[in-house]
């Protein structure tokens, strides 16, 4: 049996799993999604249904599939649900359950069903808008809007809003709430900038474009999940034999959620009533607090225990928080170091402490599989992005060496310790094993290593290379000598000895 609003009536309720009530059917559309992909699906999509459920919101969602990879088919068959998995760490305790989701309508194929997508222009109570195209989604390009459809995102989104104006006559309540969620620093106002910038190069009349800036609210907003995605066959076929259906669309997600949009508008509010059924909705004037703890707490811890992990062999996120001394360093690193170099302006100290308790659920959830040697990725742009300015405000406020930065740092520069290869391409090594590296910088790092075998002169080298971090990291006080004590010892003694010897506290 096939997942499908016809199948509802005979899936058994097992515990753990969650139904949808027949009434949501017949909700009105009230959201537009650009994208079908699965973070969509396992966050703004997993709030309107829960909302819906709780009579709260009462609306679906109409998806445009923009690009020709994939098939819509499956959402066809299935009249728009799909399971969604909730696995993980949630205070403490390990919670697992699965939601059938019916938040989607319908999903239209943009370059099959244009006229379809124009026509939900039409609907008044179609007011709010969700993209996730991907960064490279939200770029200028000459686009025509009269193209059925436009090629690019900011194109079909200009033309949908040009057919709203006209439906409408230009109404000021006529106009949307669009929110991407795109990867991107400030994504909602770079959209408005790009879709107004768009609107003159097409040449349409100055009301529409004073209606453009005036009647619709671009949202800034940042999202955070862990959404793997499609589950692997082994727990897929364990999980329709417990179901008791089959669900092509089928997804995971951690328990951890958060939606943060930046709008002081009580329209908005009121508009995206869906906000009030779960505290991971969080509509703000400011989003920067948001954006600055995932940064630094969360990105900014896994890039410090990177390389001290993989150089310790443990090849994923959760087999690492498994063993004492290094979920210790985990500990200390986030609330006796990188929480007090936080701005205290923004953050209060309680919210970070909360927000790292929630980081070291995520990181011993036992679902994930999350590998170290992929956070390794482009590492020296991440140090230096996420971790440089902590070492700074650090330095700068106690005035002491940040031991267990320190020791990442020291971690990170014998895991980027590598030669070129035949191929071109870049490794290291653990032990026995022989590692790729990728990080554009990783032929400025065998240069310095293969000319200098001196720890000291590398580390020096690095240390004080402004074209890297654009500060000089040997001038923080007593930084390079703690880093280099640790690069001696974790090359001589190994990273669990090094961690032994260092008597790393355990803060609660």
């Amino acid at each position: 049996m096939y997942l499908s609003q016809q199948a509802i009536k005979n899936i058994s309720l097992t515990q753990g799993l969650t139904i949808p009530n027949e009434k949501i059917f017949s909700l009105p559309e009230k959201v537009l999604q650009f994208g079908t992909g699965v973070l969509l699906r396992g966050l703004p999509d997993y709030f309107i249904d829960k909302a819906n459920r709780n009579g709260e919101f009462n609306g679906r969602i109409v998806v445009v599939k923009s690009t020709s990879q994939g098939s819509a088919d499956a959402f066809d068959r299935q009249d728009g649900l799909y399971t969604l998995y909730v696995k993980g760490i949630e205070n403490g305790a390990t919670k697992e359950e699965a939601i059938i989701n019916s938040s989607i309508s319908r999903v239209l194929s943009a370059k099959e069903q244009w006229m379809d997508i124009l026509q939900c222009a039409r609907n008044p109570e179609i007011k709010i808008i969700i993209s996730n195209t991907t960064e490279v989604g939200i770029v200028l390009t000459d686009d025509d809007i009269n193209l059925s459809p436009p090629h690019s995102f900011p194109g079909k989104l200009l033309a949908f809003l040009y057919e709203r104006y006209k439906a409408f006559y230009g109404r000021e309540d006529s106009g949307m709430v669009i929110i991407p969620t795109e990867l991107i620093i400030d994504n909602g106002n770079k959209l408005r900038s790009i879709v107004i910038e768009l609107a003159r190069k097409n040449k349409l009349e100055d009301k529409f474009i004073e209606w453009l800036q005036s009647a619709n609210q671009f949202c800034n907003s940042l999202v955070d999940r862990i959404v793997p995605g499609k589950l692997g066959e082994t727990e897929t076929k364990a999980a329709t034999e417990q179901l008791g259906y089959t669900d092509e669309l089928m997804i995971m997600a951690e328990p951890f959620r958060l939606w943060a949009i930046e709008s002081s508008s009580e329209r908005v509010r009121e508009i995206l009533s869906f906000s009030k059924t779960d505290e991971g909705v969080v509509i703000t004037p400011d989003i920067e607090k948001f954006r600055e703890l995932k940064l630094r707490l969360l990105n900014g811890t896994h890039t410090f225990s990177c390389a001290l992990a993989f150089l310790a062999g443990f090849e994923t996120v959760r087999e690492a928080m498994k063993d004492e001394k290094f979920a210790a360093f985990v500990r200390q690193l986030m609330l006796g170091e990188i929480a007090e170099a936080l701005d205290n302006n923004i953050i209060a100290p309680e919210e970070a402490r909360i927000f790292a308790m929630q980081v070291s659920d995520r990181f011993r959830n036992p679902f994930l599989d999350h590998k170290w040697i992929s956070i390794a990725m482009n590492y020296t742009s991440k140090m230096k992005m996420r971790n440089i300015p902590l070492l700074s405000r650090y330095s700068q406020r106690l005035g002491r060496v940040p031991v267990n930065m320190a020791m990442g740092f020291a971690a990170y520069l014998l895991f980027m310790k590598c030669k070129a290869g035949s191929d071109g391409c870049y490794y290291g090594e653990a032990g026995s094993k022989r590692y790729a590296i990728q990080d554009e910088m990783a032929a400025r790092f065998a240069e310095k290593w293969v000319a200098t075998n001196n720890i000291d002169t590398f580390a020096d080298s690095i240390l004080g290379d402004k074209q890297l971090w654009d500060i000089d990291l040997s001038t923080l006080e007593g930084f390079a000598k703690a880093v280099k004590e640790n690069l001696a010892q974790l090359e001589q003694q190994g990273v669990m000895a090094t961690m032994t010897g260092k008597q790393i506290k355990t803060v609660a």
